[in-house]
């Protein structure tokens, strides 16, 4: 099979499309023929090792001290199940699936092993392979996010970084949870935020958010430029601040940081469950959340994909397709 392989850190020139043994199934596992993956932010820091601040030494224990451990990148993925294992009861052949390989990775392939326990669900009907392949990462990021923020119905939530791939997931969800959304965004994509549900846009580029008096119950950072010692004021009592993206100062200080004000910091992975993934099945099945595509690519193109994630400035999410 095809799969995009890289054997050294660096630049995206260091990923080649090359020839690599198909896998198979395990008793327990299905066999996905893939036909779309995502090529995220998480992608490029796996190549590249440039980590959020004070993590640099955790990505190398993470991806391989002198070289990357796992070759084949690829977190997320959307294809037909071509095989299933002896004893693999939960999946047939020919169904259409959508999965999160998550640390493993190993999505960036032609083909890809999944336990039937693992973390698939069937696609939504009205989404493409494209649409069904970034339905994970920033989904599932944020459904976390907002379980551990305890959002309900009716607060405010500010997403700041909301036409990324997990802050255009924030917008959507937070939308669908009742929540009252602004997004914050530079000039160009004010209108497709405000398409995606965002009941109010801030242009960043002209407007600061903490500089207008407003207040909101949960802040959601998905650029790493909203700390708490920046948002602060803009957090009502009891507000919560949601660190998606931030430095691992960020991670140790998040406990006691905004307790003076009963405020919380929120920051760390979110887990990834089977459960979420069947939610976000069905709330995308009901036309309320679907993924945002930047720019599709075949794999053989899987260098561009990585220089478009790499300028910081892509529109939800890209993707590569396999040419199944």
């Amino acid at each position: 099979m095809k799969a995009a392989v890289y054997e050294r850190y660096g630049p995206p020139e260091v990923v080649a499309v090359r020839d690599v043994p198909t896998p198979a199934p395990a008793d327990n596992e299905v066999l996905i023929r893939v036909h779309a993956a995502s090529v995220s932010t998480g992608d490029w820091r796996a190549r590249s090792l440039k980590m959020p601040p004070g993590f640099g030494l955790f990505g190398r224990l993470a991806f391989g001290i002198s070289q990357p451990r796992q070759p084949i990148l690829g977190t997320e993925l959307s294809g037909i199940i071509a095989a299933v294992g002896a004893t693999a009861r939960t999946f047939s052949v020919g169904e259409k699936v959508f999965a999160f390989g998550g640390a493993r990775m190993g999505c960036h392939a032609e083909f890809r092993c999944v336990a039937e326990t693992g973390l698939m669900a069937r696609m939504p009907t009205n989404l493409s392979f494209e649409q069904a392949a970034a339905l994970s990462f920033g989904g599932m990021t944020m459904l976390g996010f907002f379980r551990r923020g305890a959002l309900v119905r009716g607060e405010r939530v500010l997403v700041n970084g909301a036409s990324g791939s997990v802050g255009s997931a924030a917008v959507q969800l937070a939308r669908h949870f009742g929540a009252r959304v602004t997004g914050v965004c530079g000039r160009a994509n004010v209108d497709l935020v405000r398409s995606l549900g965002a009941h109010d846009v801030i242009d960043y580029t002209s407007d600061d958010f903490t500089a207008q008096g407003a207040t909101f119950d949960v802040i959601v950072d998905t650029v790493g430029n909203a700390g708490y010692a920046r948002v602060r004021q803009s957090l009502a009592k009891g507000g919560r601040l949601l660190v998606v993206l931030g430095g691992f100062a960020d991670l140790l200080l998040a406990p006691v940081t905004g307790r003076t004000r009963r405020h919380r910091v929120i920051a760390g992975p979110a887990t990834a469950r089977i459960e979420d993934l069947h939610q976000l099945a069905a709330i995308a099945s009901a036309g309320e959340f679907t993924p945002l595509i930047d720019e599709v690519y075949p794999l053989n193109r899987i260098v561009d994909a990585h220089k478009r994630v790499e300028t910081g400035r892509k529109r939800g999410s890209v993707i590569v397709t396999m040419g199944a």
